[in-house]
């Protein structure tokens, strides 16, 4: 049978295990064929066919909620944007060009060199102005709360839904977040002027140029969209009451800040400090014994493994080998294995790089925020397209009314 894939090479297409691909065998997701000498055999097209729709899903629990969508399916390991891996778009794509992608689905995003984002000079100028009392402490995220509101005040154009008109908004929203921020502006022509240049210019101590920056590129990639994440679904609950898009971005950076959502990345960078004083064993030890969750370690998806993160870390390793940080994450690791903890996930390797890049304390919320908002855009786009709106139920049980 020329042509068909041996299963080892349909398991890597698909990115699972060898057992997983059997099981979807069993259950009728996959056609398996025999060669004359009993070698499992698949058919190209259909394991692409798979591989772009993403892991097939268990049947939904009684308490989650269920949305169509054509932007992000969850595989095994890592998720799928539009069909396309995100660890593969993550090697080389400018982060522009992912967003570009989740929100359109046109080929010509990934295969074109994006254009250079810009805000309005008034958005901007708000968006610096509303910071001015803030106490020089205040966390980037909570600055990103500020800014939103502020941008969205100086646009004329945000309450017009139009699928192209919230691509716009879109462009200028991220390059607004990011240009508002306290801190230098990247050079002109740094990395053509690119998100991830300028992101690192405001949180790196570091001149721009630095090859850790990279690393950045690949962080917002990985973390640009994640199917119904908590602060996906306050997202297209807002978007399906037609709340504009700055509206339903401020809804998701309310919900991501969470400890148990986009703020894990927070309590990973202050594990990785406390170990620089006190020692893994020490530190993991003491947190375990007063019953607490090990920040950045363990997925509710990924199971045992969140590929997003091993990139991540492997990016760093290359671009930034001999740092220290990487010693004390490696002890890290090695006691939360010794300890039989999960593996860990994308939070944990945005501490690494926040602490590697030298950047403040909160950094990794920042990043997760900027590369979310276009995630969340998309998914508002998609929810504008609808007709009705959200409409959840309680099953009510205090006591009986009147």
């Amino acid at each position: 049978m020329k042509g068909w894939m041996t299963a080892t090479e349909a398991a890597t297409r698909l990115g699972v295990k060898p057992a997983t691909l059997y099981a979807y065998v069993s259950r009728g997701v996959l056609t398996r064929r025999r060669s004359p000498t009993g070698q499992s055999l698949f058919d190209p097209s259909e394991v692409d066919r798979l591989a772009r729709r993403g892991r097939p899903r268990r049947r939904p629990a009684a308490d989650e909620l269920v949305i169509e969508s054509r932007i992000t399916a969850l595989g095994e390991d890592r998720p799928y944007y539009r069909g396309r891996d995100a660890l593969a778009l993550s090697e080389s794509q400018p982060f522009e060009s992912v967003a570009e992608w989740l929100w359109t689905g046109s080929e010509d995003a990934l295969a074109q060199k994006p254009a250079v984002w810009s805000a309005p000079a008034a958005g901007v100028e708000a968006g610096r102005a509303a910071q001015s009392g803030l106490p020089p402490d205040v966390l980037p995220l909570e600055r990103l709360q500020v800014i939103v509101p502020a941008l969205a005040a100086t646009d004329p154009l945000r309450a017009n839904l139009d699928p192209d008109a919230v691509v716009d908004v879109g462009r200028a929203l991220i390059a607004g977040m990011v240009d508002s921020l306290p801190g230098p502006t990247a050079p002109a022509g740094t990395a053509a002027g690119g998100i991830a240049a300028r992101l690192w210019a405001k949180l790196g101590p570091t001149r721009p140029r630095s090859r850790l920056a990279d690393a950045l590129r690949t962080a917002l990639v990985l973390v640009a969209d994640h199917e119904l994440a908590a602060s996906t679904l306050a997202v297209r609950v807002a978007a399906s009451v037609r709340a504009d898009p700055y509206a339903v971005v401020m809804a998701g950076l309310g919900t991501m800040s969470g400890p148990l959502h986009g703020g894990a990345s927070l309590g990973a960078e202050s594990l990785l400090a406390e170990v620089d004083g006190a020692g893994a064993r020490e530190v993991i030890g003491l947190r375990l014994r007063r019953g607490e969750r090990i920040p950045g370690y363990g997925h509710a998806v990924y199971r045992p493994t969140d590929a997003r993160a091993t990139t991540l870390l492997d990016r760093i390793r290359s671009l930034a080998g001999s740092h220290p940080v990487l010693a004390t994450a490696d002890a890290v690791l090695a006691e939360a294995r010794r300890r039989r903890l999960p593996e860990p996930n994308i939070d944990f390797a945005l501490a690494v790089l926040t602490r590697a890049a030298g950047m403040p304390i909160g950094s990794g919320e920042a990043i997760f925020a900027v590369a979310r908002t276009a995630g969340w855009l998309a998914h508002a786009r998609e929810e504008y397209e609808q007709r009705t709106r959200l409409r959840l139920r309680a099953i009510y049980t205090g006591p009986p009314p009147g």
